[in-house]
Order: structure tokens, then C-alpha cells, then sequence
């Protein structure tokens, strides 16, 4: 991990706008849990769980809300939000390097490719013709970028990160290594029981301040683009086939696969390992919960919804499968009953 220099606590409790009534010429190295934070750390309380490790913790300072500040005395920085002011430090103490600007000699950059000067070219990287590379914009060993690609200010791509051509990329981008971004859609026409493929003419389209994951990918879309809007977050390992438009600020946890021409509202939410079939439309604000499968639009504003068994017992589990199945099966019987009840009655009242 890269060592950064230490920071005053003022300086800290300054820059997350904390209130605080301690020394602040305590010097700050980093962060770490309440269980584990030494006498130089900053820790924070987020979850009220974790409470019971306040009176024991080390930290020389906790970030917590005013109700737990008497149990730190001194060592409490006030904040609205711990959870928040703990995300806006990390960025302080973060691992990677400074960029260092330059084009490494390894690295194979195509004549009519533009790269500012600003910008670093890592070790193995393959730049295509008419790639467009802005200022800051940091290039990871043995990354490719296609021809065609643009990359806004302060882009970063790590590590083996793949973008096929005619992939745009906006401000501040973080690219994980593994992602592969234009690859083609999964489109294929039949002919005489065989298939026909379908080529992918479109490109893949990144707002300003995304972040992608690990492993995750990004089909090009079939003639428009596919599009991933301002602000948005994607965990590792999402699949977002071709065409998917995903809305401003949204936030898709692991494992998600989003079939073809999906559009995702602003401000969702969808937890891991969930499935999106093709063609459908979620609103903004729509939260989907772990493991749930989305099988028809949403167009109701701000819905939590799910799918699926929780965990239980197996023995259980067997029970519960076999009912289910019988479901359709009592579901007629209770209708039976149900006709019989009603002549039964009808005939009550004639007589």
C-alpha cells in the first residue's frame, strides 16, 4: 500500500466539516474499523451495531452523530452523516499512485492516436488509431483501447481493461481491470435452423463520473448506442447486454445480468446477483432487492420489490417444494368448494 503522509486532526475534522473539542495536532495515518483502529486512525460509526465497540476502540478520533458523542468525550467528530464523512476521507488515504504523466516504451500508441501530455501510458498498453485521450487520464499495463475511443479528463482505467472501438468514455471514470466494454451484443437472426449473425454497429456511451467494475461487461449496442448515464455505479461481474440504457446514479451490485434493451430509471437500485429479462422498463427510484428476478416492467415511481424463497432449513425447504407444486391442484379444489358452497346456498334460499 502506498504511504501517504500523515494529516493533523483539525485538518481532518476541518475537511468533513466535523465538530469536534480535541488536540488537533494529532497526526492522522489512515483509517480503520472501531475493533481495529490504533492510537493514529480514524474510525467512524455508521451502523448502531457496532456501538458496543465504542467504549473499547483505540481510534484517536470516531466520526459519529451527536447522540454518541458523550460516550468519546474528546475523541468524538460530530457529524451528520459518519458513513458519508468516513467515504469523503478515504479519498485521502487512498492506495493508488500519483499519476505520473508519459507514454511508457512498451506501450504501442498509433500514429494518428491523440494523447495529451498530461496524460500516463502504462507498461503493454495498445492505444488504436484515432483514439482520443484527454488530460490526467491514467492508461493501466496491457490495457487495449479500440479504435475510435474517447476518454475524458481524469479517466482511469486499470490494469487489463479492454474497450473495443467506438467506446466513449466522459470525466472521472474509474474502470476496473477485467471490464470489457463494446463487445458485440448477443444478436442472432434464424435462417433454416441455423443462426445469422446479427453484427453490432453501434458503441458503448459513459457519462461523467461511472464507475465499472471488475470483470463486468458492456455489450455495444446493435445500432444505437448502449449507455451508461452520469454517476452510475456497477459492482464486478454485471453483464449489461446491448442497448441497455441505465439511468443517472443508479447503483447495480454483483452478479447482475441486465438483458437487451432494458432502460433503467435514475436513482435505482438492484442487488446482487438479480436478473433483468430484455425490453422492459424500470422506473426512477425503483429498488430490487438480492436474487430477484425481473421478468416485467415497473412503472411505479419509488417500489421496493422482490423475488424468490429465503434461506431455510432443507428438510423445510423439501416440504415447501412440494406444496408449491400442489398449488395449482388446490387451487381448483378450493374453487370446487367454493361452486358447491354457492349452489348449496342458492338452493337454501328457495326453499
Amino acid at each position: 500500500m502506498i504511504s501517504r503522509p500523515p494529516m493533523r486532526l483539525a485538518e481532518i475534522a476541518e475537511y468533513v466539516n466535523a465538530k469536534w473539542h480535541g488536540e488537533g495536532e494529532s497526526l492522522i495515518t489512515g483509517l480503520a474499523t472501531l475493533r481495529h483502529a490504533n492510537s493514529t486512525q480514524i474510525s467512524f460509526l455508521a451502523n448502531p451495531r457496532y456501538q458496543k465497540d465504542l467504549a473499547q476502540t483505540q481510534a484517536a478520533a470516531v466520526l459519529v452523530t451527536a447522540d454518541f458523542a458523550q460516550v468519546l468525550g474528546d475523541r468524538a467528530l460530530v457529524v451528520s452523516h459518519p458513513y458519508l464523512a468516513f467515504a469523503k476521507l478515504s479519498q485521502l488515504f487512498d492506495w493508488r499512485e500519483p499519476l505520473v504523466p508519459g507514454i511508457a516504451g512498451t506501450a504501442t500508441v498509433a500514429e494518428t492516436a491523440q494523447v495529451h501530455p498530461e496524460a500516463q501510458i502504462c507498461a503493454g498498453a495498445v492505444i488504436a488509431e484515432g483514439v482520443q485521450i484527454a488530460a490526467a487520464v491514467y492508461v493501466g499495463p496491457n490495457t487495449v483501447i479500440g479504435r475510435n475511443c474517447t476518454l475524458g479528463e481524469h479517466t482511469r482505467l486499470e490494469a487489463g481493461v479492454v474497450l473495443y472501438p467506438q467506446v466513449h468514455l466522459g470525466a472521472r471514470v474509474l474502470v476496473h481491470s477485467g471490464a470489457i466494454l463494446g463487445a458485440d451484443g448477443f444478436g442472432f437472426a434464424q435462417e433454416q435452423q441455423q443462426w445469422v449473425k446479427i453484427c453490432q454497429l453501434g458503441g458503448v456511451r459513459v457519462d461523467d463520473d461511472v464507475e465499472i467494475g471488475a470483470g463486468t461487461t458492456i455489450d455495444r449496442g446493435a445500432l444505437d448506442d448502449t449507455w451508461v448515464q452520469k454517476g452510475v455505479k456497477l459492482d464486478n461481474q454485471i453483464q449489461v447486454a446491448h442497448n441497455v440504457v441505465i439511468g443517472e446514479h443508479s447503483a447495480i451490485a454483483g452478479g447482475t445480468a441486465i438483458a437487451g434493451s432494458t432502460q433503467i430509471g435514475r436513482h435505482c437500485t438492484i442487488a446482487g446477483m438479480s436478473g433483468i429479462t430484455g425490453h422492459l422498463t424500470l422506473a426512477d427510484h425503483t429498488h430490487i432487492t438480492a436474487m430477484t428476478l425481473v421478468s416485467k416492467s415497473i412503472e411505479t415511481s419509488g417500489g421496493i420489490f422482490s423475488s424468490g424463497t429465503g434461506v431455510e432449513p432443507h428438510a423445510q425447504w423439501k416440504r415447501n417444494v412440494v406444496r408449491f407444486r400442489q398449488l395449482d391442484e388446490l387451487a381448483k379444489r378450493v374453487r370446487r368448494l367454493e361452486q358447491l358452497l354457492e349452489t348449496d346456498s342458492q338452493k337454501g334460499l328457495k326453499t
